[in-house]
């Protein structure tokens, strides 16, 4: 399907150097900013008490929330929990009170705005669960990467397996580096959506090599470079239709899914929008650089006859 057919190849190739100097530069920004300023975790890294608080109407979020700020609780999150008249409260770690001091502190204040509000169940989430999820994180991310490598260069090539990895990693980073920046908090559903945003990244890069794989069979006298052109100009209207309807229904949960998922929404939102530019411009300009040919991707056919065995270009 497609929305519009571009006549004449863009050019991409021709500004290689300048689409990898900016995100040379996004890049090691990002990475300052995650040295200098690093990561504001939320309570699911470190640590901290989970309520859960049942009413006997829906919940108004809004109101629970306005209660937990009149209380000076620090960066407390209210979220939905499987009916619309429970809510989940997560609280940060208060020194010198323990969880049950702490919880019967909130019930107090949620009693007083609302006398319905009853404590369902109360547990602590120790700093020491926060490192290893934190850990569990991070070491899926590596496995998640080491997956991607192995799965592209048997599909395609070893260049197209380093080329993809570098500008998806660059992908990740530049997220990380936004929540660096803004200090936005980062908790277990913005890891989710790193993730999504990695396998979600690979899945453009996939597309754009198969291109470059076909333009090679099919242009046969055609340079390096034109062939890249081609492929990435000739998968433009996928690539819009595509990321531009699951950015539209990524931005309709920043704006309407509530303060649960806004983070969890922006991060997707950056990811997609920096993994179309890191697939189609710099993962495709590294395989270029890294000296891919038609030999690489299409192997000679062999074709037996009565006078011996003759390879075919």
């Amino acid at each position: 399907m497609e929305f519009f057919r571009i006549s004449r190849d863009i050019p991409f190739m021709r500004y290689a150097l300048i689409f990898n100097v900016i995100s040379a530069v996004t890049f090691i920004a990002a990475v300052v900013f995650l040295a200098v300023r690093g990561l504001n975790f939320g309570v699911d890294f470190r640590g901290g008490t989970v309520l859960e608080v049942h009413y006997a109407h829906a919940v108004d979020y809004a109101r629970v929330r306005t209660a937990l700020d009149k209380m000076g609780l620090g960066d407390s999150t209210a979220q939905s929990f499987g009916a619309s008249d429970s809510v989940l409260i997560r609280l940060p770690v208060h020194k010198g009170e323990s969880s049950a001091k702490l919880s019967d502190h909130v019930m107090a204040g949620l009693k007083a705005d609302d006398p319905t509000a009853t404590q369902q169940r109360v547990e602590f989430v120790g700093p020491q669960v926060g490192k290893e999820l934190y850990q569990n994180g991070a070491l899926a991310l590596l496995l998640v990467s080491i997956g991607i490598v192995v799965y592209l260069a048997l599909r395609f090539e070893w260049r197209f397996a380093v080329a993809s990895i570098v500008a998806n990693l660059h992908d990740v980073v530049i997220i990380l580096g936004f929540f660096a920046f803004f200090q936005w908090e980062f908790s277990l559903p913005v890891l989710a959506a790193v993730l999504a945003v990695l396998g979600y990244s690979v899945n453009e890069s996939v597309v754009i090599a198969d291109r470059i794989r076909e333009n090679f069979r099919k242009m046969r006298k055609a340079t390096v470079t034109h062939v890249i052109d081609s492929a990435i100009t000739s998968t433009l209207s996928r690539t819009i239709i595509t990321h531009g309807c699951t950015l539209l229904m990524v931005l309709s949960i920043y704006f309407f899914g509530g303060d649960t998922l806004h983070h969890f929404s922006l991060a997707l939102a950056i990811g997609i929008c920096f993994g179309i530019y890191s697939s189609a411009l710099v993962m495709a300009s590294l395989v270029m650089w890294l000296g891919v040919s038609r030999e690489d991707l299409v192997k000679p056919e062999r074709n037996r006859g009565l006078a011996g065995d003759k390879i075919l270009p």
